[in-house]
């Protein structure tokens, strides 16, 4: 347990919670090139992307955020908003938030789940910007894949409880009800459950 004037984080993330970069003012949104959001205020964290693009380079030129968030989701919006100046939209998209927490010089695991919200917004953003544009056939949209049909659970689901801490195919089970009934599912579950575990934690 921390003792009092103890701080969990690292001292860059404690900087960017303290001091945020690029932070929305006001809800207007009009002189930006493309809007994200992602989240949801009924069930937790909300965020919100905006950013401008040379249209000849295809690259940011700015990128400003909004969010009703943890220190940890603040923090990792406020550095990937620095992050991502000068890349291109492509470079951009495909940021992962293992880079954005090597960035803030690590996150806990248990919060590590706060700070996709961020790039899920960029990317929503990436991709609003392509349709504004006429370039629909860029839109980029991860579908999602049911791997449990008897319980519906998908790998999108499945990614999100290793993000809230799931390890084992049991705490896997805990936190979606995976292969309850059936259990046909198990080994294609477990597969998914090890990938995203390496994605969001693996070396």
């Amino acid at each position: 347990m921390l003792q009092s004037g103890e701080w969990a984080y690292t001292e860059k993330l404690k900087e960017h919670f303290e001091s945020p970069k690029n932070v929305l003012q006001g809800n207007d949104t009009s002189a930006f090139d493309g809007v994200g959001m992602e989240g949801n205020l009924q069930c937790g964290d909300q965020m919100m992307v905006a950013i401008k693009v040379d249209k000849e380079s295809e690259k940011i030129t700015d990128c400003q955020w909004k969010t009703y968030g943890c220190a940890s989701a603040i923090a990792s919006t406020s550095i990937l908003s620095e992050m991502v100046k000068g890349m291109t939209l492509d470079q951009a998209f495909n940021i992962s938030p293992k880079e954005v927490a090597k960035e803030l010089g690590g996150l806990p695991e248990n919060k590590i789940h706060c700070s996709v919200l961020g790039d899920k917004a960029l990317r929503a953003a990436i991709n609003d910007y392509f349709i504004r544009n006429g370039m629909s056939d860029r839109v980029q949209k991860v579908q999602a894949r049911t791997v449990c049909q008897c319980m519906n659970v998908t790998d999108h689901d499945i990614e999100e409880a290793v993000l809230e801490g799931a390890r084992t195919f049991y705490e896997l089970q805990e936190h979606t009800k995976i292969s309850t009934v059936c259990g046909q599912c198990r080994e294609d579950a477990e597969n998914e459950l090890q990938k995203y575990i390496h994605l969001h934690f693996g070396s």
